[in-house]
């Protein structure tokens, strides 16, 4: 999940007392390597998928017995493409509506996030540079108060998402990331928005989460953290109780034109017809024929790790207030308790794949789950004893820009959305409306004239450059910010490395 409040790039600093201890790195390699023996990343589904089904296992969803006409058909059964067809539904409720999955809903990437729901208050550096001051500060409007209104939907609808409206604390853990925020603050005081934001000395942050290698930080009151899988199983029972068909373990395998509509042929055989589609497939986008929505996107994985119930040990460190987490790192760590006492933590430090290709890389990749580990193992040296019960990961669609963005095929009847660049699930919120509002051509609705709707990111370089340079930088970026971890020094040609996205262009790395 990474995140827009990053580090300022700083000279070489003289190593914290605090940062460097001896014996620290053969203590987390040895902790690594029992972590990482005992888990099987990809061998089955994720932990929040698994509790989510447990919980409530479903109507079953088959795929369709014969060919179907609805006047909106969705590919993709994720965040985008419920929330899609919850706003389509709100606006008409006679609309008649199918969404069709190739898996099963909360299979992808909204059953396996960290489940921080989020605003675009901490974006909105790149917001305002990407749009101006009053796109930028409009884009983040539109999802001011995101959080709070998923809690009420879900009150309102029985859907036990497991919300805790904690905030979100973006603290330093090493010296380079020490004042990471200021350039966020400066710009919210210069747009009237600074009551968005909160500074936490290191006490206080500690207050909150007494970890040794927590400095200050950012507090965004707004956000919340959710279960991921319970709100898009919820989302699911909504809509089917609305009306809306979903068909479960159906592939989509072509959107054709098919007279003034357009007709989704599917690998089962049956074919739905629509007057319009929409495309929300998250990272599989990269690798859809004909749109060339790949040379906009770069497929990455994205890692988690939950350890085994410990509330007491919350207790202790005084972690009880359901604070999501997260490091100013461009691989961030990213970390919360959940309802049960346990800690899940992720990892941003994935790996990219080659031309949108997804497959056994995106989903058993172990180096990256050490990866997750490591900062686990670095963040709360003391929970060693701690077992780490589960590791799970899996693509995620980093977008040049890392916003994303929304619009429509020539042909007109096809409409998409992506590049949430791990970020998704306050976004999806925003890009079912906007989604909703392109289907039924409501253009006059201000949320399908936000600046997000038609904007175009600078493309990556063609493939095979696009693969090789961004394993290239990722090294380089780990590296890197390991060294910041320990307060090592960095060499000039690395610190020119990672800096080499930013002077192309993308918004990817260290600033």
């Amino acid at each position: 999940m990474p995140t827009a409040t990053r580090p300022r790039t700083r000279p070489r600093h003289d190593p914290d007392p605090g940062v460097r201890r001896p014996g620290e790195r053969a203590r987390i390699r040895r902790l690594v390597e029992r972590d990482v023996a005992a888990l099987r990343p990809g061998e089955q589904r994720g932990w929040w998928l698994r509790d989510a089904l447990a919980a409530d296992p479903g109507a079953v969803c088959p795929p369709p017995l014969g060919d179907t006409t609805v006047d909106v058909v969705i590919v993709g059964g994720g965040f985008t493409g419920l929330w899609t067809a919850w706003w389509l539904t709100e606006h008409d409720p006679g609309a008649r509506v199918a969404i069709l999955e190739a898996d099963i809903v909360g299979g992808g990437a909204s059953g396996r996030n960290g489940g921080f729901l989020t605003g675009w208050w901490d974006y909105l550096p790149a917001l305002v540079a990407n749009f101006g001051d009053a796109g930028g500060l409009a884009a983040a409007q539109a999802l001011d108060g995101v959080a709070a209104w998923v809690a009420d939907w879900a009150a309102r609808h029985g859907v036990d998402a497991q919300l805790r409206a904690g905030g979100t604390l973006v603290a330093s853990t090493a010296p380079a990331q020490d004042g990471a925020w200021d350039g966020i603050l400066e710009l919210a005081a210069r747009l009237g928005v600074g009551d968005r934001y909160q500074v936490l000395a290191a006490g206080e942050v500690r207050s909150r989460c007494d970890s040794p290698v927590l400095r200050g930080g950012l507090l965004l009151p707004g956000d919340a953290q959710v279960q991921p899988a319970r709100l898009a199983r919820g989302l699911r029972r909504v809509l089917l109780g609305r009306g809306v068909a979903i068909h479960e373990g159906t592939r989509v395998t072509r959107l054709a034109r098919d007279g003034a509509g357009v007709r989704a042929e599917t690998a089962t055989g049956p074919a739905i017809r629509a007057r319009s589609a929409v495309l929300a497939v998250n990272a599989w986008a990269a690798g859809w024929p004909g749109a060339g929505f790949g040379r906009r996107m770069i497929t990455w994985s994205s890692y988690m790790v939950v350890t085994e119930p410990i509330p007491d040990r919350l207790a202790a460190l005084g972690w009880t207030g359901g604070e999501a987490i997260t490091d100013c790192r461009f691989t961030n760590h990213y970390f919360r308790t959940t309802v049960d006492g346990r800690i899940a933590f992720g990892g941003g430090g994935g790996r990219a794949g080659y031309a949108g290709r997804l497959g056994d890389w995106v989903t058993r990749d172990r180096g990256s789950v050490a990866l997750a580990a490591r900062g686990f193992r670095r963040i709360f040296p003391m929970l060693d004893d701690v077992r780490l019960a589960d590791a799970w990961g899996g693509p995620i669609d980093i977008a040049p820009n890392h916003l994303p963005s929304f619009g429509t095929l020539e042909d007109g009847r096809v409409h998409w959305g992506h590049g949430y660049s791990g970020t998704g699930v306050g976004p999806s919120w925003l890009g079912g409306r906007i989604l909703a509002a392109l289907a039924q051509d409501r253009l006059d609705d201000p949320v399908a004239r936000l600046p997000v709707v038609g904007h175009r990111a600078r493309p990556f370089p063609p493939e095979p450059f696009r693969f090789a340079g961004a394993r290239v930088i990722r090294e380089a970026i780990v590296a890197k910010e390991q060294r910041d971890d320990e307060g090592g020094y960095v060499p000039p040609p690395l610190r020119w490395l990672v800096r080499l996205p930013r002077a192309m262009g993308y918004d990817l790395g260290p600033e």
